[in-house]
């Protein structure tokens, strides 16, 4: 992110209306959009031109999300991950705790994922969230958090078809236990994710995932 210096004028300027922002948030009256305010001024303020990048997917196990999350890694995207910090903690699914509880031990992980994805975005590092959001009320939460944090927020839909998602599935239920994002999943527990997931609509702004990185990079503007 490129950083450019601010003239004295516009830097009291800016400083000034930081000065009104962060008195109305401590008083409670700070207008809807006031967060991402703050969070462009303060960036203003330090000379970051232009928006963070975060980058969300939707889209079933199987369907390619970590091969595209890591690929924008490889670009300088911070790459935040939950399904491996469960593993990491609680060990695999399935074998190490039962498979009915694996929302109650992601709940708090999700919590502290946000938290640091806020604070990248804050200081306009571009993230990544290696997570598939079923639903449009997850898409949601997780655009308003980025949002707030003054970032440019794009939906990757990743589209796939049970047949094919199963094929690669299976492959990869012979790492399972050596890989975070290799859980053991069967065909029916495939299809009750099928069954449950809502992919983007028109309603949502989304761009469908081709299998190849670079066009995403094409979308936000980086260089291929």
């Amino acid at each position: 992110m490129m950083l450019t210096p601010l003239d004295d004028d516009l830097a009291q300027m800016l400083e000034h209306r930081l000065g009104k922002l962060l008195r109305a948030q401590r008083i409670g009256t700070l207008a809807p959009d006031g967060k991402a305010e703050i969070t462009r001024t303060m960036r203003a303020l330090s000379g970051r031109t232009g928006p963070a990048n975060l980058v969300l997917m939707a889209g079933l196990p199987g369907a390619g999300k970590t091969t595209l999350a890591r690929e924008l890694e490889q670009r300088g995207f911070l790459r935040l991950c939950p399904d491996e910090r469960v593993w990491q903690k609680h060990g695999h699914y399935g074998r190490d705790f039962p498979r009915g509880q694996y929302k109650v031990r992601e709940r708090p992980i999700m919590a502290e994922v946000a938290i640091e994805l806020r604070t990248a975005l804050t200081a306009g590092r571009a993230v990544v969230l290696d997570h598939g959001l079923w639903t449009v009320v997850e898409r949601q939460e997780w655009s308003r958090i980025g949002q707030d944090a003054g970032a440019a927020v794009t939906l990757v839909h990743l589209p796939g078809e049970v047949d094919a998602l199963w094929k690669r599935i299976k492959e990869r239920n012979e790492a399972t236990f050596n890989d975070p994002n290799a859980m053991f999943f069967t065909r029916d527990d495939l299809q009750r994710h099928a069954n449950r997931f809502s992919p983007p609509g028109l309603d949502e702004s989304h761009v469908v995932y081709n299998g190849r990185p670079g066009s995403v990079l094409t979308e936000l503007g980086w260089d291929d």
